[in-house]
């Protein structure tokens, strides 16, 4: 098997209705109840290509897969390895039929390109399912169920999948060629995004914001009434047991006195998702205006100047 591609270095989360009556600081977290929870995960930018990389872009090769393998994730299931156990990707803005890659440039670099010279299938791989194309360079690239695969240069070790939901569009590889994804998502949980780092995403991976002029103290005001509330809709309340990775202290809902919703916080800090993002993984509510930030799990603002 080829496998002196691998001597070079890979450098690499309803809710209780709880109207907020006692003063922002208590540690006590509210009372739960019940919530059905939804599916699902800033993008890097190369010629108009979402490619999800981030600015760590390493020199890793292109290499061969050798014996393909299935390795079972706690989250998302079964997964496809190579011979070293690596996890295999696959990139939404890539096409299966015809299998085409968009992946070029900065882009592959950060997402190496699985040569499909001395792969084969090994247990749990159906054979039929493994093909190739030919990239721009020339080199033959592995197809999975007509998915052109790759590996991420921030997996390091055996069943690492860093690379999952990178940018809203990076996915590991089912046997069966479809993307990975965990069967249930909390209502609120936290991503890693490759500029802004861990932030929070609603059920649907959407992007969770902060406005700077709201207020948290003695207790939790919003600023954004109005049209406003068309550009930014407030996040309704999410049970903290529907929660993953997000600060259990001052997680309260208020409700609004303009209209009468209850809205949900983080760190007594009311928090909104963004009209302008269209896709989960998308920030385009970062920095807008000056005033709008993503947040971190304990309800900072991502980013936001210091006072």
């Amino acid at each position: 098997m080829k496998t002196s591609w691998r001597t070079a270095s890979l450098v690499v989360s309803a809710a209780a209705v709880l109207t907020l009556t006692t003063a922002c600081g208590q540690d006590t977290a509210p009372p739960a109840s019940s919530q059905n929870v939804g599916a699902s995960a800033a993008p890097g930018d190369l010629g108009g290509i979402d490619t999800g990389a981030g600015a760590e872009s390493s020199e890793a090769p292109v290499g061969g897969a050798g014996t393909l393998g299935v390795a079972t994730n706690a989250e998302l299931g079964k997964l496809v390895t190579d011979e070293l156990g690596l996890t295999l990707y696959r990139f939404d803005q890539d096409t299966a039929q015809p299998p085409k890659s968009n992946c070029e440039g900065d882009c592959a670099k950060t997402w190496p390109p699985v040569l499909a010279d001395d792969a084969k299938a090994g247990e749990g791989i159906d054979k039929s399912l493994l093909g190739e194309l030919t990239r721009a360079d020339g080199t033959k690239q592995l197809t999975v169920g007509g998915w052109p695969a790759y590996r991420y240069v921030k997996d390091v070790n055996a069943g690492d999948v860093e690379g999952q939901g990178v940018g809203g569009k990076w996915f590991g590889l089912t046997p069966e060629g479809k993307k990975a994804q965990a069967a249930d998502q909390p209502g609120l949980s936290t991503r890693k995004d490759p500029e802004l780092g861990e932030i929070v995403v609603d059920k649907d991976g959407m992007t969770v914001y902060r406005f700077m002029k709201d207020e948290a103290w003695p207790k939790p005001v919003s600023a954004c009434t109005g049209a406003c509330l068309e550009k930014w809709p407030v996040v309704a309340p999410v049970d903290i047991n529907d929660t993953k990775g997000i600060r259990k202290k001052n997680y309260m809902v208020f409700t609004r006195p303009d209209n009468g919703a209850d809205q949900q916080t983080i760190g007594c800090w009311p928090i909104y998702t963004f009209a302008g993002d269209k896709a989960a993984g998308d920030t385009n509510g970062q920095g807008v205006g000056g005033t709008w930030y993503a947040v971190r799990p304990n309800g900072e603002p991502v980013g936001a100047p210091k006072k």
